[in-house]
């Protein structure tokens, strides 16, 4: 077995968890978590125990995953385990590779790279998984291929969901919702005997009321800063309402409700960036897939800064490198210009408004290149699929429902069977020979640094300053 690392010594000696389950080997590891391959006593199962460091990702995981727990395209969270003075500890389903490893052994290994049938299967589990998630008005914040896990036989399922949010009241999952694309479950999804320890580990319901209590003492939410939070578009609102549940539009704060912990709702503290609108912060996602209105500061977004994100990644499926690799914030914004052209009124009406809109300019794109460059030999259809989604005004953006019943689906070739998919032995690792690392996703969080962009003028202004990028 492992030694265990240092600054994940307690999941190793916490008798609660080690009884029940025999650890194998760390498979993961990031600011917030530590991910370990394990194996059940009571019946062999492999699984992944996932040891998570911050109580508001702990809180915001099990919330989410909770709500979840029937959808095929989430991955499965068996039960957790959780004390007053010890990190919480995810038991979720193994799966043992993910969509970035498809990417890169389609780039290295496989003649020909992806089929086409194999880019609509994933394709569609990627939109059934996000669609699951919106209709329960969950907000994922960091879709990337290395958030897409998969299991042995080809089932694609979303995870770490440290980051998320439930704006709204969960709605009714429709089963029909998945009929036209039925899959088999995996064979890891049977249920799963629950521990009998005396460590709170439930899943018959929304986390409990005296987790909440307990991660407000750790410095987490207040329980009466639980709200719904209000979401603004600049569109006109009913273009916004795609498809029902899935709306951005929520105007509701707890003194509208009876009992705030009764369903799952939003809680905002995250470092001082939260208002007393209950306002988000705009530092979530990978930089690479992360959707313009938050590289801009924004914190009134909705649901459609997922469907950003989802461009980015049908993009990556489809051109087997990354659309904006961008180096920082700056950057980033300068190479979706390129591609898309500038960010103004006349494609996004109200665009004036993101915080930083007036603070951060550059020099207009004169011929930007388009998402053509990017998916070079790439169809038509294929092209439009992506343009539908990465559009600088989010009430454009299509949603995942939408795009699950597009042409583009359901023409020939059609998805190939999930059991024709191939699938790589293990995780996608950074690309040692690429001068772009494309899958190294860690480093690429918010930093905004510019020093080596290019020139920049810095002026003063009424509400302090202006920087301008050439």
């Amino acid at each position: 077995m492992e030694q265990p690392p240092s600054k994940s010594w307690s999941i190793h000696t916490r008798r609660e968890i080690t009884v029940n389950y025999e650890i194998l080997e760390r498979v993961g590891s990031g600011a917030y978590s530590d991910v370990y391959k394990a194996r059940s006593r009571s019946d062999s199962t492999t699984v992944a125990l996932k040891e998570v460091h911050d109580y508001q990702s702990a809180f915001r995981e099990i919330e989410a995953l909770q709500t979840l727990q029937n959808c095929p395209n989430v991955v499965l969270l068996h039960e957790y385990f959780w004390s007053d003075d010890e990190d919480a500890v995810l038991v979720l389903e193994y799966l043992p590779t993910d969509l970035a490893a498809v990417v890169k052994a389609a780039k290295k290994d496989w003649k020909g790279g992806i089929t086409s049938g194999e880019v609509k299967r994933w394709m569609v589990q990627i939109l059934r998984g996000v669609d699951a998630c919106h209709r329960n008005s969950i907000v994922h914040r960091d879709l990337k291929p290395s958030n897409l896990l998969i299991s042995a036989d080809g089932i694609l399922k979303i995870a770490d969901f440290g980051q998320a949010r439930i704006l709204l009241a969960p709605g009714f999952l429709d089963e029909g919702t998945y009929n036209q694309f039925n899959e088999q479950p995996s064979s890891n999804q049977a249920a799963f005997p629950q521990s009998s320890e005396t460590v709170p580990s439930r899943l018959d319901g929304h986390f409990p009321r005296e987790h909440v209590e307990k991660i407000s003492e750790k410095g987490a939410a207040e329980p009466e800063d639980l709200r719904m939070c209000e979401f603004h578009n600049d569109g006109d609102e009913e273009s916004v309402t795609h498809d029902g549940a899935a709306s951005c539009l929520a105007t509701c704060t707890t003194s509208d409700l009876e009992d705030p912990f009764q369903h799952s709702y939003s809680y905002e503290a995250e470092e001082g960036r939260v208002d007393g609108n209950g306002a988000l912060t705009s530092c979530v996602g990978t930089r690479w897939f992360r959707a313009p209105e938050l590289l801009y500061g924004s914190t009134n977004y909705g649901l459609e800064i997922d469907l950003w994100s989802l461009g980015c990644i049908f993009g990556e499926l489809l051109s087997l490198e990354p659309l904006f690799p961008g180096t920082s914030d700056i950057d980033q914004l300068g190479k979706i210009f390129s591609v898309l052209g500038n960010l103004t009124e006349e494609v996004w009406p109200g665009c004036v408004h993101l915080p930083d809109y007036n603070i951060i300019s550059f020099g207009k794109v004169e011929k930007p290149s388009g998402i053509e460059a990017c998916l070079v030999n790439r169809s038509p259809d294929e092209i439009l699929l992506v343009r539908k989604l990465l559009c600088y005004d989010p009430a454009s953006r299509a949603t995942a429902m939408e795009l699950l019943h597009d042409k583009y689906l359901n023409e020939e070739p059609l998805p190939v069977p999930i059991s024709e998919l191939r699938v790589p032995s293990k995780h996608g690792s950074p690309e040692e020979d690429s001068p772009v690392n494309w899958n190294d996703y860690e480093g690429l969080e918010s930093d905004s640094d510019f020093e080596d962009f290019g020139p920049s003028l810095v002026t003063s202004t009424d509400n302090g300053f202006s920087i301008r990028f050439c």
